[in-house]
């Protein structure tokens, strides 16, 4: 049986690699942008939050949009569109024009991960959903594990703004590929065989024809709490993407190269965790066929996890101890990601993208306040530790939530 769906697959995680590194190498360039044009750690927030803000206007929109009109058209235009923002930080005249290009990067982005999940509801049964989520989502780590080194030696060889217009191209040939190379659905496309198109329906849902409404979208439950967890999930990562390079220069004094190299270990760490978590959530699925096995527990086991091991890094002064217990907080914060996604298309399959665009607008919220409020507490107490504090207590308070008050197996909507 040909398997024609892992390309599919393959494209998405290459999409999110470049979509990453796009929304993240702003934080390498931290110190060589202040200096140019004469920015504090706050401004810096600032600036690493619009993104976000771009993003909250359009992940909900373009969820809709890909639900209506598929991840074919919608990836691909907005790929484009995300590569030219990108590009146009390189041509930034000061603190204005770097924020307009964030807002537009955000907005560009928005439909990336509701694409990704609309093809996934198309492509993938429902055994393989996660995994294949997973592996997707593994390039959002991974992205730094290349991109910091990347970043890094781009910035020192050839200068911060020639970073940008390098990192501009790469979505526009990726936008290309997809568009020839993806369709819809899985019938319409000549590399798909009749065996390989039997094995994706017969795993599909229950729900394949049920038609969602918004108002099941927005009162069930345990999509609500999802959602927070989300909102707790992009607060750690727009922590660890935006502040990480400038955390390491700052605390313990390292130099780009060396925060380069520094970070492979925890984005990398993070990569392998998204993809054991992918992999254990579609085991509890087949040994339970239950929702809140093969979700909710990864969700809230991994967040708690997280939580803990950064702890270390507030009470001790070590690189050692921060190199561990960064690694390791990040590796468990991102573990469950692929089991936040399959969630929303196990609850709402027709309505996959939309859901999507709702949880990720949480996610959205976060990439504004984490950048600016971790800014902000670094101006006011001259260090990092309010920031990670709080960040910790975010996830620990979302795994209280799903542990007591999630139970989507009772809340699947019945067609």
């Amino acid at each position: 049986m040909t398997s024609y769906r892992w390309v599919v697959v393959a494209l998405a995680f290459i999409a999110t690699i470049i979509n990453y590194l796009d929304r993240s190498v702003l934080a390498y360039a931290i110190t060589p942008i202040e200096h140019a044009f004469n920015l504090n750690n706050a401004d810096f927030g600032m600036l690493a939050s619009a993104f976000g803000i771009g993003y909250l206007i359009m992940t909900v929109a373009g969820g809709v949009l890909v639900d209506r009109y598929g991840s074919r058209k919608i990836w691909s235009a907005f790929a484009v569109f995300w590569s030219l923002a990108c590009a146009g930080i390189g041509l930034a005249a000061g603190f204005a024009s770097i924020l307009l290009m964030r807002v537009l990067l955000g907005v560009a982005e928005g439909p990336g991960f509701p694409a990704m999940t609309r093809a996934a509801a198309d492509w993938l049964p429902a055994h393989e959903r996660s995994r294949a989520l997973a592996f997707g989502l593994a390039a959002v780590p991974f992205a730094s594990v290349i991109g910091a080194p990347l970043t890094s030696y781009l910035i020192i060889y050839a200068g911060w703004r020639e970073m940008f217009y390098i990192m501009g191209v790469l979505g526009i040939v990726w936008a290309g590929i997809w568009y020839f190379a993806y369709r819809d659905k899985p019938a319409e496309h000549k590399c798909v065989s009749p065996a390989e198109l039997r094995h994706i329906e017969e795993g599909m849902t229950h729900q394949k024809n049920r038609r969602t409404t918004w108002r099941e979208i927005l009162s069930n439950r345990s999509l609500l709490i999802n959602n927070y967890a989300f909102f707790a999930f992009g607060y750690l990562l727009f922590f660890a993407i935006s502040w990480l390079p400038g955390y390491l220069e700052q605390t313990y004094g390292m130099d780009l190269k060396q925060v380069g190299w520094f970070l492979v270990m925890p984005w990398l760490t993070a990569t392998i965790f998204i993809l054991a978590g992918g992999m254990m959530s579609d085991w509890l699925w087949k040994r339970t066929g239950s929702i809140r096995a093969s979700r909710s527990h990864l969700i809230w086991i991994g967040q708690v996890l997280s939580a803990a091991c950064f702890l270390p890094v507030v009470l001790t002064h070590s690189v050692t101890v921060a190199a561990l217990s960064i690694s390791l907080g990040i590796g468990f914060g991102l573990m469950p990601n692929a089991a936040f996604y399959a969630l929303n298309i196990d609850l709402v399959h027709d309505k996959a993208a939309t859901s999507l665009g709702i949880m990720d607008a949480a996610f959205a919220l976060a990439g504004i306040l984490a950048p600016m409020i971790t800014g902000w507490l670094a101006v006011l107490t001259g260090n990092f530790t309010s920031a990670i504090l709080l960040m910790a207590g975010l996830t620990f308070s979302s795994a209280i939530l799903i542990f007591f008050f999630q139970h989507p197996d009772k809340e699947v909507t019945q067609p």
